[in-house]
């Protein structure tokens, strides 16, 4: 079963670096599921949480990229480094290694934010200058270039 996940939530790491995955997040795990995940850096500063269901997918196919390419070594590189597999505590704590949280700049004070078949973990100023970056007339020329129907011959216009 696929998972997909919806929705934003402030959340707290404690002086340990846990914080509780929110409740609505929780709802759209599927039922019965382990619940792993790996942990790793996202892109633009941010942490990547995927339930390991969404993570092997995209690991097996990582794992048949050419080896001689040294565009793909470093992008793995970048991409695996620090990933590492975490699971709630006992007390539904999910732990983000210092180095991760490092990297991420995080604070107390975090946003959790759904990306689709994962969950994106920012720093909560960081998360906010993101969208304050951007205008509506911006993010609407974002999205029809995004979302443009591809054309014959599979390039977009």
């Amino acid at each position: 079963m696929a998972i997909s996940f919806l929705g934003e939530y402030e959340a707290t790491l404690d002086a340990k670096g846990r914080f509780l995955l929110p409740a609505g997040f929780k709802r759209q795990l599927p039922e019965g599921e382990a619940t792993r995940f790996v942990i790793n850096r996202g892109f633009e500063k941010c942490l990547t949480l995927y339930p390991v269901q969404s993570w092997q997918p995209l690991f097996d196919q990582i794992a048949t990229l050419n080896d001689f390419d040294p565009k793909v070594r470093e992008f793995r590189r970048f991409f695996l480094n620090g990933a590492i597999e975490v699971e709630p505590d006992t007390a539904g704590r999910i732990l983000v290694p210092n180095n991760l949280k490092e990297y991420a700049g995080l604070g107390k004070d975090i946003v959790l934010v759904a990306a689709v078949n994962k969950i994106e973990i920012w720093e909560q100023t960081e998360y906010q200058k993101f969208f304050d970056s951007v205008s509506a007339k911006e993010f609407s020329a974002l999205a029809a270039t995004v979302m443009a129907p591809v054309k014959p011959g599979g390039i977009n216009g």
